[in-house]
């Protein structure tokens, strides 16, 4: 009998883990091996930030990684996002940890019920917001973010018809920002939808100085009561920015990791969700973990893949969107 314990990791039936091992030495020893590059979203666990070669937002990441020479790309985020890479970066093999890591938001907008919501209203441009699937990027004008889609819908003459997607509050943000008419499909990201106004209130009692920095994907209760409303990356340069002490955060809490390593001197608190949770992980992002990530990169596997035809047409809508920031100096 092995004295050493080993790690069966779940959806890795045939695969286990020697516990013994440095996982940091052993992610490196491969990244150099494969030609290999680690990107990490904001939200992932402390683990993969630390060891991630870049960490950021799903478009940044998608931009930093075409820029590099490497060969393969693990994106430790969920499936949309690498799905982005994928269109931005073709001939680079692409993997991600969990193939399980999906999203709410994106999951709320199937294609073919968009296809038939576009339908009806044939003379609007469509904006997507960066946050859904390849297909749904293919059926799209332009693509945003949400730190760009302000500044884009304001870009368009005042006479054009817009449907924005797939997230509701977003675009109701954007709308109340504009002063446009936007058409809005039904969606929502639901860690950013179970925010509670009630506890938030409550330790604003208890933090009279924290700030309340909010995602525009949440509800327009919360983003009223926020002192700051923007993306992940306007967040942390936010709370860089000001000189304030306490914060309260009303987005994924895995982007506090970051906010804590920049500014040790300051106070971050994850606001308080609707339900029994003490504060608001993404279920679907969490799934990718430290040793999903050594055996994803290990065995190649699992890939991403995303048709040609889909890559032609979504890769435009980006382009696009990056046209339209780099005129705007964004």
């Amino acid at each position: 009998m092995d004295t050493l314990a080993e790690i069966n990791i779940k959806g890795f039936a045939d695969e286990y883990i020697d516990p013994t091992l440095d996982l940091f030495d052993e992610i490196e020893k491969l990244k150099k091996q494969k030609n290999a590059v680690i990107l990490a979203h904001y939200y992932q666990e402390p683990d993969i930030q630390d060891i991630a070669d870049y960490i950021g937002d799903s478009l940044g990441l998608s931009q930093q990684a075409a820029k590099t020479d490497a060969d393969i790309i693990v994106f430790a985020g969920v499936h949309f996002m690498a799905e982005t890479a994928k269109i931005l970066s073709p001939t680079k093999k692409v993997l991600l940890p969990d193939i399980k890591a999906g999203c709410s938001l994106a999951d709320s907008c199937p294609p073919h019920l968009f296809k038939k919501f576009k339908e009806q209203y044939p003379d609007h441009l469509v904006i997507t917001y960066v946050n859904c699937t390849a297909e749904l990027k293919a059926m799209s004008d332009i693509v945003c973010t949400s730190s760009n889609a302000v500044q884009i819908v304001q870009s368009l003459p005042p006479e054009q018809k817009i449907i924005f997607g797939p997230d509701k509050n977003l675009g109701a943000y954007v709308a109340k920002k504009t002063g446009r008419d936007l058409v809005l499909w039904n969606g929502a990201c639901m860690v950013h939808e179970i925010f509670s106004r009630e506890k938030i209130t409550k330790l604003k009692e208890r933090h009279p100085g924290a700030k309340l920095l909010a995602h525009p994907e949440c509800e327009e209760v919360i983003l009223q009561m926020a002192d700051y409303v923007g993306s992940t990356t306007g967040i942390l340069k936010y709370a860089t920015s000001y000189p304030d002490k306490e914060f309260i955060v009303a987005t994924e809490a895995g982007i506090i990791h970051q906010m804590q390593k920049d500014n040790p001197d300051k106070v971050f608190i994850p606001a308080p969700p609707n339900n029994a949770g003490a504060c608001n992980d993404c279920p679907h992002i969490k799934r990718n973990t430290l040793e999903k990530l050594y055996l994803c990169l290990k065995n190649e596997s699992p890939e991403i893949a995303v048709p040609v035809d889909i890559i032609e047409r979504a890769v435009k809508p980006i382009e696009r969107m990056l046209e339209i920031s780099a005129r705007l100096g964004l």
